[in-house]
């Protein structure tokens, strides 16, 4: 079998490949016969210009299927390599990775002995290969290609009996198998990022069209694009160098660690571990104070600890990680479940607390954990890797910019036919000359600007993002967020603001009434609130959960730091915390087991839906009051507890969850408002304004979501709520207050979802995904509540699915699927407010980093955030390192200036290396505390705005790029046209006037590319597509204006013209036909720029874009000049001749009305051709259809 499909994230099928005999190449063999033809056969019977253009052309092909082999990973197998069906005889692969993840690779398969041992009795052989630093084994079971295997989804008992390596046999086979413990990768240099450059098919196209146009004698015009062309590929190898070299600076921190190997405690370095080694972890800092990081992903296995994991999700409250004791010993251990057990490589442990029951302890006081992924594999790896592997170069709509090219090459192809056919009929022309003309007709269709265009305008976004605070790691997407037409919101901590107010406790007597005095409340359930909770204490700061912090100030209790609570006034017995078991999404609930005076508690507290099950006497009130609060929008938890027997502490501590969690008490519900966030209406109505459908996407009980997305407009049409009937035997719509009923029915959705707003929870996904109804329910809901982070992705895919292009927008911590599925995924960080460059005054800054500086969590957090600040001046600026060394010194003495004054420097600092960097030419650097692992954009600001601003650019992007294809098509129809018909004429073109024309395209490109969006999101949408009626339409309307007034121009100046006869192939020689043809072509390419640039109702118009501006009017002034021949000698360098009146004043009468025929056309096909959103319900029915079809079958 020649090839595997793996079908991973990574890798989608893997080829195996043989390497042939030098000789036996097709780059080899086939040229050295046509070399022995061309030697033996055509030089002795042609003379020797032409078997010199004969040879020209041999050479020019190898040369180019040399570079083929280059450009083309498939091309360069069919070369080089043969297909071979037994994976022993293959010393190579061809690797095609999955979608968006980069373009194929061919890489050598390695094969390597594995010594008998204990997992195998016999020598083995591994086959193997390296692919983008993950190594890919060949499985005989499975007969494919798998990931290396980590142990990371073993039982929870395989891992508390884990003892590390045994024997140094064991540690050297494991060293071999997953390497060390290190980011390797090799730094390229400018010379080696430079040659690949030079290498890209573009680049080499344009080279070759500056020899052609060397080879007519345009020098100076060749030489201008060649500095160019130099110029940026230079400036795009530095970017990229500089990023690289960014990366290399993050390192597995050398620290020593202890480690249990072979049955004794040893000290190792951090680079040595392990998978399966077992360590002792805890807080370590190194000569500077600085703390060190965790060195490997590692599951804790006794103790607990207090990380801060900002560096790779951006959220600066400190995590609670726990040991694995408290899990049952079969369960498996989950990635995405069991977060809360696994400390990260890259985070940093704040605080740790020693096990000192666990039966293997650590001699230095540390947590005990086991390595479960190391180097590349880690969390932090993969980030990396996601950073490392998408600074390939960027592009909008690649395939459709080949598509655009082919489309022109046609036309072209047509006009270098013309020219052969009519040249060869005169045999006095010279051939070497006339396929010299034809090959710059073809030639001149491509435009060479294309891909520098197309990088600056994603540039361009690319920083302006920078600027607001907004990441991106992937910057193929920016395109994507123009397209968007629906965006889904995360409720709690996004759409609402993480600053939880406490209301009070209702439910405990018969009345629906809140209870806002604390002391009439039940001990007991004043008890619960101050103990079930996972806040910690670090550097002497109470940290953690916003709703959890509310209830402890609501209550008037206090905590301390030896997990105690204890009211702040008043008689009332201390609360000591014996065991905690933590909150986890897939429960919906807590609970700690708790001693007061001698006695045992269990508190829990959760969602009221979930504890209701586990209580042992339900109120009759029990649903009908959680329900009046949660459709007020307030955020409802349910309080219960039980008492234990007598037992010893260790015991206690032992408890199974379910016998914690089971037989309880009833204790009320705590309420609790969640504001919603002052800008989040206003948001939502742009976005609803500017056409966008809007979804909310909550882990919230559904009353509580519909309320929040009516007060933000996501909801405006009465509301339906999907839910089991009362009798339980089906499903029904219920409308939020429970008058109306409608029976559910998947047929009715679209209908319904015409006059109500829909609302499903996540219980009815199970429901939705055996009945095969997702895609005709799920593309039609408005809000899903109660939905675990599982099925947000499964919401995203089926969107996508149904052909929308989706935007997410959430925290980057429980939402990580869905940002990750959607086309644009948001990772919100709430980490500082956002700051409006250059406008602001000093005194709002100063307002809002006093504000940002008292709503920390931490003095950790405040100075995580701001060493995050200024770094993203640094992702824009030059990143030295001499900088970066600076505000470290700096940091030690800015420890005695107040937190707002630390802000303001920071912010001056980032203003002033923005300013400095302006250029706009290389995309900003990514840094590691910049991005998310979660999502593609990372906004450091807590408020949706920035999802605006994500669309705002994209769209930008978007019309710039549409624009750019228009322009440059136009361009080089005529350009075609000029070189074809008028080259029989004679016509040519001077050396300089070519320059001139060549400087005024470069600036025109450039300040098109920097116009900015406007503030406002518009209703009108950007087309989507290059391929579209509109533009087909206005490209042949504006071409057959263009010439028309070209073929009309030159018949006029013929009259005036002595009938001389002009040789097509003479020197370049001024007169009126040439002169005239010159101004014409560069009146067109002016009036192109100037009709096609759009502007209103997305980016700035024409007059508002002042340097674009400046270069029109320059020019329309320069052709005016040169026109009315008021400096001749401008005229003679430029080598133009003076035109009779007559004909003067008819060419710029004329000129004025070839613009406004353009102008009208264009502003027609705009009226008639509207941007729409893409028609996605039919696409809908269509997939549901298939379904059905799979279905019957």
């Amino acid at each position: 079998m020649s090839r595997f499909h793996v079908g991973g994230k990574v890798v989608e099928r893997v080829d195996l490949l043989r390497k042939k005999q030098w000789a036996w190449r097709l780059d080899v063999w086939p040229f050295a016969i046509l070399y022995a033809v061309w030697l033996t056969t055509i030089v002795p019977s042609i003379d020797i210009v032409d078997a010199a253009i004969v040879l020209g052309g041999f050479v020019a092909l190898h040369i180019l299927v040399w570079l083929f082999t280059v450009w083309s990973v498939d091309f360069r197998c069919l070369v080089q390599y043969a297909t071979v069906n037994d994976i022993h005889q293959a010393d190579a692969c061809k690797i095609t990775p999955a979608k968006f993840s980069g373009s194929k690779e061919v890489v050598p398969l390695h094969f390597r002995k594995l010594l008998a041992g204990s997992s195998s009795p016999v020598d083995t052989e591994e086959i193997y290969f390296d692919f983008r630093k993950q190594q890919f084994i060949y499985s005989k079971e499975k007969e494919t290609f798998c990931k290396l295997p980590y142990p990371t989804k073993e039982t929870f008992s395989y891992y508390l009996k884990c003892t590390g390596h045994g024997s140094e046999a064991k540690v050297v086979a494991a060293t071999e198998k997953w390497g060390r413990n290190m980011f390797e990768y090799p730094q390229p240099t400018f010379q080696k990022l430079m040659k690949e450059h030079c290498m890209e098919p573009f680049f080499v196209f344009q080279v070759f069209c500056v020899g052609l146009w060397c080879l007519d004698e345009y020098w100076y015009y060749s030489l201008f694009t060649l500095f160019m062309l130099f110029m940026f590929e230079a400036t795009m190898a530095k970017s990229r160098l500089k990023t690289l070299t960014e990366l290399r600076r993050v390192r597995v921190d050398n620290q020593t660690i202890m480690v249990h190997r072979c049955g004794k405690w040893v000290k190792l370095s951090g680079t040595d571990l392990l998978p399966g080694d077992v360590v002792s972890i805890g807080r370590s800092s190194g000569q500077n104070g600085e703390d060190k990081s965790v060195p490997a992903d590692m599951l804790l296995l006794a103790g607990s600890a207090i990380v801060n994991e900002a560096i790779l999700t951006g959220e600066s409250t400190p995590q609670w990680k726990v040991s694995v004791m408290s899990r049952g010993t079969e369960e498996r251990l989950s990635a995405k479940r069991d977060k809360s057990h696994v400390l990260f490589g890259g985070t940093k442990i704040l605080q740790h607390t020693q096990d000192k029951s666990f039966p293997l302890k650590a001699p230095d006081g540390g947590c005990v954990a086991v390595v479960l992924r190391t180097g590349f594999e880690t969390s932090q790896g993969k980030l990396m890797r996601t950073i490392l592997f998408s600074t390939e170069r960027v592009t909008a709509n690649s395939w459709e910019s080949g598509l655009f090219i082919l489309f022109l090459v046609i036309f072209a192809v047509i006009a270098a036919g013309y020219v052969l056919k009519k040249g060869l009929e005169d045999p006095t022309r010279s051939k070497y000359k006339l396929f010299l003309s034809c090959s710059l007709i073809i030639t001149s269709v491509i435009p060479p600007e294309l891909p520098m265009e197309l990088s600056i305008a994603v540039n361009t976004s690319l920083i302006a993002l920078a600027r607001r605070g907004i990441y991106c790691t992937e910057p193929f997407r920016i395109p994507f967020a123009g397209k968007v037409d629906i965006c889904c919101f995360d409720k709690t901590g996004t759409l609402t603001s993480d600053d939880m107010e406490f209301r009070g406790v209702v439910g405990l007597t018969g009345s629906m009434d809140l209870e806002s005095d604390m002391t009439k409340l039940p001990t007991q359930t004043v008890e619960i609130l101050a103990s079930c909770h996972a806040l910690v204490f670090v550097d002497n700061k109470l940290v953690g959960d916003p709703l959890e912090k509310a209830a402890l100030k609501g209550i008037d209790w206090t905590y301390k730091s030896d997990e105690k609570a204890l009211p702040k006034r008043g008689s009332g017995n201390a609360v000591q915390i014996i065991q905690r078991h933590h909150f986890a999404s897939h429960l919906k609930r807590m609970a700690v087991v708790v001693r007061i005076e001698e006695e045992f508690f269990a508190f829990v507290k959760g969602a009221p839906e979930t504890i209701q099950h586990r209580l042992t006497d339900v109120p009759s009130s029990y649903v009908e009051t959680f329900k009046k609060y949660t459709r007020q929008g307030s955020r409802v938890l349910a309080l219960a507890f039980k008492s234990l027997p007598d037992m010893t502490v260790s015991e206690a501590r032992s408890l199974d969850r379910d016998v914690v969690e089971n037989g309880l008490i009833f204790a009320g519900f705590a309420v609790f408002d969640c504001p919603i966030r002052p800008d989040s209406a206003a948001v939502m109505s742009e976005l609803k304004g500017s056409s966008h459908d809007l979804v909310m996407i909550t882990g919230d009980q559904a009353l509580t979501a519909c309320y929040v997305a009516s007060q933000v407009h996501i909801v405006s049409k009465p509301a339906l709520i999907l839910g089991p009937e009362m009798n339980g035997q089906g499903y029904e719509w219920i409308s939020p207050d429970e008058t109306e009923r409608i029976q559910f029915s998947e047929k009715d959705v679209e209908t319904l979802s015409e006059t109500y707003d829909l609302c499903i929870g996540g219980d009815c996904f199970e429901m939705l995904q055996q009945s095969n109804a997702v895609l005709q329910v799920i593309p039609y809901v408005k809000v899903f509540a109660r939905v675990a982070p599982e099925q947000k992705e499964l919401i995203l895919t089926t969107f996508k699915t149904v052909g929308r292009i989706t935007l997410m927008c959430g925290d980057g911590t429980n939402d990580v699927g869905a940002l990750k599925q959607a086309n644009v995924g948001v990772a919100l960080l709430n980490a500082v407010p956002p700051t409006r460059t250059n406008s602001s005054s000093k005194e709002t800054s100063k307002e809002e980093t006093v504000k940002s500086a008292k709503s920390k969590k931490s003095k950790q957090a405040l100075e995580a955030v701001g060493k995050s600040n200024s770094q993203n001046g640094e992702g824009a600026s030059k990143g030295k390192v001499a900088s970066r060394l600076d505000s470290a010194s700096q940091s030690a003495a800015n420890r005695h200036l107040t937190a707002a004054e630390m802000q303001r420097q920071k912010l001056k600092k980032l203003m002033d290396e923005m300013n400095e960097d302006g250029d706009g030419r290389a995309a900003p650097v990514v840094k590691l505390g910049d991005a998310s692992m979660a999502s593609p954009f990372t906004a450091k600001h807590a408020s949706v705005a920035p999802t605006t601003d994500i669309i705002r650019q994209g769209r930008s992007t978007l019309v710039t790029t549409l624009q750019m294809f228009k322009i440059l098509g136009l361009n080089c129809l005529a350009t075609a046209y000029v070189l074809s018909v008028m080259y029989l004429d004679g016509v040519k073109l001077g050396d300089i006037q070519a320059t001139i024309s060549g400087v005024f395209t470069a600036a025109f490109f450039l300040f098109i590319s920097h116009a900015r969006p406007l503030p406002n999101l518009s209703a009108a949408r950007p087309h989507p597509n290059v391929f579209c009626f509109y533009v087909l339409l206005s490209l042949l309307g504006q071409f057959a204006i263009h010439i028309f007034f070209l073929i009309s121009s030159v018949n006029e100046a013929g009259k005036y013209m002595p009938d001389e006869c002009i040789e097509p192939d003479s020197e370049f020689h001024p007169n009126l036909v040439n002169t005239v043809s010159y101004m014409v072509s560069m009146m067109i390419q002016v009036a192109t720029f100037a009709v096609n640039y759009m502007g209103h109702p997305f980016n700035q118009s024409i007059p508002e874009n002042k340097p674009f501006l400046y270069a029109l009017l320059a020019a329309v002034g320069f052709f005016t000049f040169i026109t009315s021949d008021l400096l001749r000698d401008l005229n003679d360098w430029l080598k133009l001749v003076p035109l009779p009146v007559g004909l003067r004043n008819k060419l710029m009468i004329w000129a004025f009305i070839m613009f406004l025929s353009c102008y009208s056309w264009e502003r027609l096909l705009r009226m008639v051709f509207p941007g729409k959103i893409p028609a996605w319900k039919k696409r809908q029915r269509s997939a549901a259809a298939t379904l059905e079809k799979k279905k019957g079958l």
